[in-house]
């Protein structure tokens, strides 16, 4: 990258990445390598009579996603994502995953070739051969650029409100890992940098899964014993999706804020867990309480698990997977959500965790 003045552009303007646009927006008016103007890219919708982009600009307040909260003004709310992206030498991608492909497509031979991305997006996609395929490394092919990626016990609001929280960012690259560093870190958000991308990403999306699992049991009134076995079961099952699926990953990212923090946060807190304990409780589907309850948001669990179970399924792997595969079957109608603990009683005592997945010491 050269020495100009750097130029970032936040790509998505929901609660979380109107959070992260009050960090970002902050953050790069101190830096004196970064330009002060940073660009959202922002989906238009109607508010009350008027464009989102227009409140946003002239109130400086995302009042659809993040309502109460005052955004830097030299945060620039932008209707068209090319316009947004054009000139931008960080990209921050922050969009619901089922998204991301339609959006690359658009932005084709459209940004710098030297830009980088920085993916928040928590999510997988369907890959040829009945496989997944990791957000990071589809914004990587599409774009031909570098992407590195941000996940942990990031609730937005909390994030919003300067309460402390860690978060994760992997990067296999040591030079743009201070950059990327700089522009999220602040005295609330602490940042911890890994080169473990791949793990660290995995994590963000089946947190979610696990999620769905600990809303089941609060709607069915099962308590805090049964969510911990929930929690513990799916930290197994994530480090198993990893260590068959992505060998050589290290065991220590699983205990960083993208690990079990995120994990923990995501059971207790979170639209995963609140919508999954309405669909016990209400008998509605998945799709009219997304409706219902996140104020447009998208939900992430339910499609994550779909994507998982498609690879799972193919593979002839889905007994290995009890938890992610019941969770799958209950979001789907296929099996009730009381039989939640009668598919996941038997789960295996051992994982089988081989021994590449090493646990490597920070001291």
């Amino acid at each position: 990258m050269s020495q100009k003045l750097k130029k970032v552009c936040i790509i998505g303007s929901g609660n979380w990445g109107s959070a992260i646009a009050k960090i970002v927006g902050k953050n790069v008016l101190r830096l004196s390598h970064f330009e002060n103007r940073v660009t959202m890219y922002v989906y238009e919708e109607i508010i009350n009579g008027k464009k989102l982009t227009e409140i946003i600009n002239e109130t400086h307040e995302n009042v659809k996603y993040l309502p109460g909260h005052k955004l830097p003004e030299n945060v620039v709310a932008v209707p068209d994502v090319v316009d947004a992206a054009r000139e931008a030498d960080i990209l921050i991608f922050v969009v619901p995953h089922q998204f991301i492909r339609t959006l690359c497509s658009t932005l084709l031979g459209k940004i710098k070739p030297t830009a980088i991305g920085l993916s928040l997006i928590k999510g997988f996609d369907h890959a040829e051969g009945g496989g997944i395929e990791l957000i990071s490394h589809i914004i990587s092919k599409y774009l031909k650029i570098q992407c590195a990626v941000l996940m942990g016990a990031n609730l937005a609001g909390e994030v919003a409100d300067e309460k402390f929280c860690e978060t994760t960012i992997g990067c296999r690259d040591s030079r743009l890992a201070p950059l990327l560093r700089d522009i999220i870190q602040t005295d609330y958000f602490r940042v911890v940098v890994v080169d473990d991308e791949d793990a660290v990403e995995i994590c963000g999306a089946l947190k979610n899964i696990v999620a769905c699992g600990a809303g089941f049991v609060d709607g069915l009134g099962l308590g805090d014993n049964t969510k911990a076995a929930v929690i513990r079961l799916g930290l197994m099952e994530m480090i198993k999706f990893v260590d068959v699926f992505y060998p050589g990953s290290k065991l220590a990212t699983f205990f960083e804020s993208c690990g079990v923090a995120d994990l923990i946060t995501t059971c207790y807190g979170g639209r995963n867990r609140k919508v999954s304990e309405a669909f016990v409780r209400s008998k509605k589907s998945i799709k009219q309480l997304e409706d219902e309850m996140l104020n447009g948001q998208k939900l992430q669990g339910p499609i994550t698990a779909e994507e998982v179970n498609y690879m799972l399924k193919t593979k002839r792997m889905e007994d290995n997977f009890p938890l992610f595969t019941a969770i799958h079957r209950i979001c789907t109608g296929d099996v009730k959500a009381e039989e939640l603990i009668s598919c996941i009683k038997n789960h295996p005592e051992h994982m089988d965790v081989k021994t590449d997945l090493q646990v490597q010491s920070k001291l």
